[in-house]
């Protein structure tokens, strides 16, 4: 348990399907926000974000499975590791933990997460929050569009990673703070956020045991939902946040999200990279509180 200005965090365990999933919640009244995260991620990356949104609403924040504090199956059967899969663990935390329908805000692929879960049931999604949503650029699809030259190297080293070895080396060399910290510095626009407790929420959770199958199972993972296919069924508001200086989801594709028709409003945040809601929660905190009590 932490306590940040005058709103109590507490770190809980709810389990699904019988798998121990970690949670953290705080605030007593308002409408719930879940806040989900992106890859390699966990609900702490949401430190900054959950005391201030908690002044004003019930806010809780999930590590999906696979990720952070919660188990890491094996991947496979019962859990592969999808869309489908973490959209359904939403919907079922929203009915059995939350008890009511809520606003769901994802950064990165989390807000695929939010998208599937709001298709696969209407009911339990209030409004959909993106920031600098994956745009899943080396979905199956979407290399289909590249020349030759370019699209072949990935389902290759996609191959090589899946003999399990080779796949586990390679995963051995990227958990190391030096190596996270450098990526981080690429994904963040403000290099002033990279701090060492950052690099340690994202390193901490792959010394797990299955932390190494599942970043491999996800890197592998070139097919299933991506945002322009839900986004045309969405029955609920949806606000999108952006960075303009983030490497890995230009924001010059992002904006082609603002055409959907469920799509209220699209804020670009300059300077900012990859990750808004550590990066600028000063100005991501309040932008989610004020779409949130227009509905």
């Amino acid at each position: 348990m932490s306590v940040a200005t005058a709103v109590t965090v507490m770190d809980c365990t709810w389990p699904w399907q019988g798998f121990p999933i970690r949670y953290q919640k705080a605030g007593m009244a308002g409408a719930p926000l879940l806040l989900i995260h992106g890859f390699g991620a966990s609900s702490d990356h949401w430190r900054k974000n959950i005391p201030e949104l908690a002044e004003t609403n019930r806010v809780y924040a999930i590590d999906l499975i696979g990720f952070g504090k919660s188990v890491k199956p094996y991947p496979g059967d019962p859990v592969p590791y999808t869309f489908e899969t973490w959209g359904q663990l939403v919907v079922d935390f929203c009915r059995e933990v939350i008890g009511e329908p809520a606003f769901l805000i994802g950064n990165s692929i989390g807000c695929v997460v939010a998208l599937q879960a709001a298709v696969m049931a209407p009911d339990q999604a209030r409004g959909v929050a993106m920031l600098d949503c994956s745009l899943r650029l080396l979905h199956d699809r979407k290399r289909a569009t590249l020349p030759w030259y370019r699209s072949a190297p990935t389902p290759l080293f996609q191959a090589l990673l899946g003999f399990r070895p080779f796949g586990q080396f390679f995963f051995s060399r990227l958990a190391r703070p030096k190596f996270v910290r450098n990526v981080l510095k690429q994904a963040y626009g403000r290099e002033e956020a990279v701090t060492d407790e950052l690099v340690n929420i994202l390193i901490e959770p792959s010394k797990d045991e299955g932390a190494a199958d599942v970043f491999l199972a996800f890197v592998r993972y070139s097919q299933g939902p991506l945002a322009e296919d839900l986004l045309p069924q969405m029955q609920c508001p949806v606000l999108v946040i952006w960075g303009n200086a983030d490497p890995w989801e230009p924001i010059e594709l992002g904006r082609a999200y603002a055409d959907y028709p469920a799509v209220e409003e699209f804020i670009e945040l300059d300077g900012i990279g990859h990750c808004p809601q550590d990066e600028a929660p000063e100005l991501v905190n309040p932008a989610l509180r004020d779409w949130v009590a227009k509905h």
